[in-house]
Formats: structure tokens, sequence, C-alpha cells
């Protein structure tokens, strides 16, 4: 599939909509801007929230590395190179969580601003949509916290042995929020396709058929967020994601037009 052809199911999508009560482009820049002053209220307010439980928060971000140096019998303290580092790093780790914390409110904003361009029964799942987003990503927040960032860390320091470590807390943090973040947003797949599939950009035909570029993809990526060079880890990363391909053809399958018109047609036949 080329990009006009991309192109076309989009515009076709656009205009299956062109009887839904519409708005003007002045009232549409209004409601996004209502929408972005108050998607960044709720960071805020996230953040402020966050940063009052920031000593909390950086404990349960030192807790994998803690584990692996006392198993490899390693001193537990990370060092600081500057004096502000560390209030660097309490205000990063604010700003993430509080971005977390804030991300169903921002969502739903997100919502309320599409949901004029839907179907009535489109909009009723809203809630599913919320849920759904928010799960996964705190799921491949938690696969990367539980399993994969202290793996990664214990086969790391196997080899550090006849080394004396010195690890600044910031290049940590920095490690932890990509392998974290990282898997959080790449388990959201689904609800990308979720997207590009209710307005019959991609269909699950397209996805099942451009599979093994998907698997290339997707090792290409577990390769630039693994921690570790070794393959197995790797893997780790690459299978979830793999899985989470297979679902999100069936969700395709689930939303795209040509499916849901089918469906309507049956609901009509049989009333």
């Amino acid at each position: 599939m080329d990009e006009e052809e991309l192109l076309d199911k989009a515009r076709k999508a656009v205009s299956e909509r062109a009887d839904l009560p519409g708005m003007s482009l002045i009232e549409h820049l209004e409601e996004l801007r209502r929408r972005l002053i108050h998607a960044v209220v709720y960071l805020i307010a996230g953040f402020c929230v966050a940063y009052g439980f920031h000593e909390k928060i950086y404990r349960l971000m030192q807790a994998p590395i803690t584990f692996a140096l006392k198993k490899h019998n390693l001193p537990t303290k990370l060092v600081i190179h500057n004096p502000v580092d560390g209030f660097n790093m309490y205000l990063k780790i604010s700003f993430m969580a509080g971005c977390i914390i804030a991300a169903p409110f921002i969502l739903y904003q997100a919502w309320l601003f599409i949901s004029p361009g839907l179907y009535k029964n489109e909009k009723k799942y809203v809630m599913p949509f919320m849920l759904a987003t928010v799960s996964l990503f705190l799921g491949g927040a938690y696969f990367g916290y539980r399993w994969v960032f202290p793996g990664s860390l214990d086969f790391l320091f196997t080899y550090s042995h006849d080394f004396q470590p010195l690890i600044e807390v910031s290049e940590y943090t920095d490690l932890f929020l990509t392998v974290i973040l990282g898997l959080g947003i790449a388990f959201e797949l689904p609800i990308f396709v979720l997207f590009l599939s209710l307005f019959g950009i991609v269909s699950p035909k397209f996805l099942w058929k451009n599979i093994r570029f998907a698997v290339l993809i997707v090792f290409i990526i577990a390769a630039i967020i693994t921690p570790t060079p070794d393959p197995l880890t790797m893997c780790v990363f690459a299978l979830p994601l793999l899985a989470l391909y297979v679902i999100s053809i069936g969700v395709s399958f689930m939303v795209h037009p040509a499916t849901r018109r089918r469906r309507k047609e049956i609901e009509e036949s049989r009333g």
C-alpha cells in the first residue's frame, strides 16, 4: 500500500463523517486551545502531587540497582558530580511521575476534542479506551521495572567484579526512564493501531501482510531501548511487542470501517 492509497483511505474516512454536526475552523481552534489549557493545568497539578513524594519515588526508582549491587557485593551509593544534580534528578522524576498521574485526565481532554467527529455509538467507548490506554502503559512500565530492568542490571554487573563502580545518579535516572517509559509507550501499540484502523488508514489485511516488516521494526526498537547487548534480553523486550502486534491485528479487524459496516448490515437484516 503506497502513500496515495493511505491518503485516499483517510479522505474517505473523513467524508463518511461529513453528515455529522461540524464546527468551523475557528471553533476547532478554540476547542483545541481549551483542551490544551486544561491538559497543561492537569500536568502542573500532577507534577505538584508527585514532587510531594519525590523521595519515595526516588527510593522506588533506586530499588532495582540497589538490589543488583547488593547481589554482587558492590557499593550501593550513587554519586553526583555537581551540587545541582540531585535537585535536577528530583525535578525530572517528579515531572515524569506527574505525567503518569495526569495521563488519564489528559487523555480525556484528547477524547473530548475528537469526540465531535465520531458517531454516537462510537462515543460509548471512551471509558474502555481510557482504561485500556492507561492499563497498557502501566503494564509495559511494570514489565520493565519488575523483570527486564533488574535482569539487565544483573547481567551487566556480572562483568563488574574487576572494577569499582562509580554510578552517577543522573545517568542512572536517564537509563531507568529510557527503559521504563520506552516499554510503557511501546505497549500502547494496540491503541495506535485502533486509531489508524478506526479511520480506515490501515486494515487487518495490511497489518497481516506486512507482519515480517513489523518483526524487523520490533527487533530494531528492542535493540535501541535494551540496556544490554545480549540477544536474550533483546528477545525478552521483543516478544511482548510481537504479541501486542498480533493483538493489534484483532483490534484492527474489530474497529475497521468495513467490518463495522458488515456488522451493521447483519444487524439491520436481522431487525
